[in-house]
């Protein structure tokens, strides 16, 4: 697989239509990142929206991007470690409430916005529960919706078992330049199967984004935080997963 188009590309026509909220409209905002208020102020301006999501030790996904509790909370410990009712106790620091289950935010967007979701993968091992968990949890999820991961094994996954579900690859060239690097794409890119890419805004101009993109595979690019990095959104992939809308379009 060298990055052909999807074979239905109304499937996946969704995904350059509008920019991404990145872990929803928090930071400067006051709302903790992965939170339900950071994501009811995504929706109501009109953004799409990206999260993070962990597997309980129960088997429960919920929507937090950290392998502990300590920068978010005021709990400690590894979160794979805690159960589901144990975290529903702990809150986010900051004024954000709980930590969302996946269920839950897919009740508070309902179909309204497009929301990609990131499985987050510490151990080869974690891939087919967390896979298989967010997959029930879309099952009778009605909306524009895509799942994206580092890992290649989690796209190629949902390419096996959910095919209907939209799958990305997140890229970043970061330490990983060179002909090891390029082969290490490639090879990530092949085992995957994914029907869009989220490349680090860092890498861009690309030309293995590029070739891509000759190929009508969708690039999104994170993290945009800056006038010129939305400049380079314009030039170089097809939304942006972004912080700090003060910033968007180049807004200076």
């Amino acid at each position: 697989m060298t990055g052909r188009p999807a074979s239905n590309p109304a499937r996946i026509s969704f995904l350059g239509a509008q920019s991404y909220a990145h872990r929803g409209l928090h930071g400067d905002t006051g709302r903790p990142e992965n939170s339900l208020p950071a994501f009811a102020a995504a929706l109501d301006g009109g953004y799409g929206m990206e999260c993070d999501v962990r597997l309980s030790a129960d088997g429960v996904p919920f929507v937090f991007h950290d392998a502990t509790f300590d920068r978010l909370t005021r709990a400690t410990g590894a979160f794979a470690e805690r159960k589901a009712a144990e975290i529903d106790r702990i809150t986010l620091t900051g004024g954000g409430g709980p930590v969302p289950r996946l269920a839950t935010l897919l009740d508070l967007i309902g179909g309204r916005a497009p929301l990609l979701i990131e499985l987050k993968i510490d151990r080869h091992r974690e891939i087919r529960p967390l896979c298989e968990a967010v997959r029930r949890a879309l099952a009778h999820y009605r909306g524009p919706v895509a799942i994206m991961s580092f890992h290649p094994g989690v796209a190629r996954w949902f390419h096996a078992h959910a095919p209907h579900i939209v799958r990305g690859l997140v890229v970043t060239e970061e330490n990983r330049h060179g002909p090891l690097g390029r082969l290490a794409r490639h090879l990530a890119l092949c085992a995957a199967h994914p029907d869009f890419l989220a490349y680090d805004i860092r890498d861009l101009p690309s030309s293995f984004v590029r070739a891509r993109r000759h190929r009508d595979m969708p690039v999104l690019s994170w993290t945009v935080r800056t006038p010129q990095q939305w400049r380079t959104v314009e030039a170089e992939a097809d939304a942006a997963i972004f912080e700090r809308t003060g910033m968007m379009r180049g807004e200076d």
